[in-house]
Parts: C-alpha cells; structure tokens; sequence
C-alpha cells in the first residue's frame, strides 16, 4: 500500500512541452509512472513524449481519466495552473515550481478551502511510491520498495536520506517533498495522518528545517495521536537569526523557527532526533529494529 499516489495514477504533465516538463516527463515514463497527457495551451493535438497534448486539463481528465497533474509551469502562471486541476477535478496536484509569489499562493490556498484536491508544494521534488510511481524530480534508481515513510521540507536532503535508509537495508513506502516555501499545500501533519493508517508503512522519517513552526505541531500530534516509531533531523542547526538558508520558509524571525527549539520539541515528544545527517540512516535502523 502507497498513500495518494500508486501504480494505478494517471499523470497529467502541465508544462509538458518546456524543457523541464520534457525532460522529466520521460523520466516518469521510463520509471513506469503512468502519464496519460500533457498541457501545454495553443499546443493541444500534438504528442510529446509519446502522450497526446490537449489545451486544458479538463480535457485530459475527459479523455483520458487523469487524476493526477504534476505541474512544470513558469512561476508566474504556476497558481492558475494549480487552480486549474482543482476545478478539473485533479485529486492529486504536485506543484515542481519554485519562486510562486506569495500572494498569488494566498489566493489558491483560499481557493482550495473546503476542496477535495491534495496540493504537494510548490517548490518541492515530488512524491515517489518506490517500485509503483513517481512524480516529480526525484532520482527513482536511490528508492527501494519498504516500510519507511519520508516527509521532507529539502529536496535534496530527501535525495541524501533515502540513500542512506536504502543503504541500511530499510526500503520506503512513500517518499514526500512538502516543499520549502511560506505557503504549501500539504503540511506534516497531512501527512502523518495518512501515514497512521497506512499498513505497509511501520515508522516515519520526518526531515525539517529552520522557520516556522510545523516541526513543533508536528511533534505535538506525533506525542498524542502517532504511534509509530518517527526518526527526525533538522536542517539548520548552525543559520544565524534572520538569514534566510535556502528556502523561502527557512528564516529565524521573530524569536521563532530556531532548529534547538524544534529539536528540543521533538525530543520531548519522544521522537529520536539524528544531531548527525551522515548518520541518520543507521540511527533509523537501531529505531526500527527495537
């Protein structure tokens, strides 16, 4: 079992005739993800990749059940792309983009509230059910097939802790980039929840970083409703107040988003916190093998 995503989803491609949208979507294909159609608008008839490319997402859902997009589109056009699978229906929308305004993704989490659409990102690598599906940018050949969930805020320490679980001999269920902007559409507790009920999945790596305060409300819902083993790492340690590192949403303002505070709340909660990135994967072996 995979939460959102498995061999059974139809990928739509916004974005898919720009070369980023290109060269990804082959990389989907070639991993065995099932992508039925892209989107490009003005480009609808023609084929890329091998798929047939329609003007709008509701005709890809139309003619060839899509109920998955994965979008490629330039930041300033990537909200209303997002906006568009929500009103065609998509149930599963992962947003690559990275550099969306704030503002216009204001708008579309308003736009979202009280919709039945999933929004991973923006600004994220993706999601990857190893041996079934990936979507995103996610180098498919470092996941093996398991039991261990990854929640990640970095795309590349996604990369880096994969290898590392896959190393130590511990193969993953569903691997998930939130994305590291201000605003995203799946936050850890999203995440968590499904993961609770998810059979194949038996503990969780949750990868955070500095800003904001999701790691602490996470470690606050894992402490009274998750009881599966978690492994956690924050990103940041050494950032100075008021330099953002990275991402949008990794910045120490306003006496919040410190990586000691949110260590020292997941530690309360009782999750083991890897100090040490390189050694993560072996400190997730001794949690899973108690």
């Amino acid at each position: 079992m995979s939460i959102l995503v498995d061999e059974k989803s139809r990928v739509v491609v916004q974005g898919i005739t720009g070369r980023e949208g290109t060269f990804h979507t082959h990389q989907m294909i070639e991993y065995g993800t099932r992508v039925v159609a892209g989107v490009t608008p003005g480009k609808g008839g023609q084929m890329a990749e091998g798929v047939p490319v329609f003007n709008t997402v509701l005709e890809a859902v139309r003619d060839e059940g899509a109920n998955v997009s994965c979008i490629f589109v330039p930041p300033a056009f990537a909200s209303d792309a997002i906006a568009e699978s929500v009103s065609a229906g998509i149930e599963v929308i992962v947003c690559i983009t990275e550099g969306i305004p704030v503002l216009d993704m204001t708008r579309v989490a308003s736009f979202m509230k009280c919709k039945p659409a999933v929004l991973i990102g923006p600004n994220c690598p993706g999601i990857i059910s190893p041996g079934k599906c990936k979507i995103g940018i996610m180098p498919g050949h470092i996941h093996t097939r398991g039991s261990m969930a990854v929640i990640s805020r970095s795309g590349t320490l996604t990369y880096e802790v994969v290898d590392q679980l896959t190393k130590a001999g511990l193969g993953q269920s569903t691997c998930i980039g939130i994305g590291g902007d201000p605003i995203v559409g799946t936050n850890y507790i999203d995440l968590l929840k499904r993961f609770k009920d998810d059979d194949e999945t038996e503990g969780v790596v949750l990868i955070g970083e500095i800003g904001g305060t999701a790691e602490e409300e996470a470690a606050a819902y894992i402490q009274r409703e998750f009881p599966k083993p978690v492994i956690a790492f924050i990103a940041g340690q050494t950032a100075p107040p008021g330099r953002r590192m990275g991402h949008a949403g990794a910045i120490i303002s306003g006496g919040q988003g410190k990586a000691q505070d949110k260590i020292n709340a997941l530690q309360e909660a009782g999750i083991t916190v890897a100090l040490n990135l390189g050694a993560l994967g072996e400190t997730a072996k001794g949690v899973m093998a108690i």
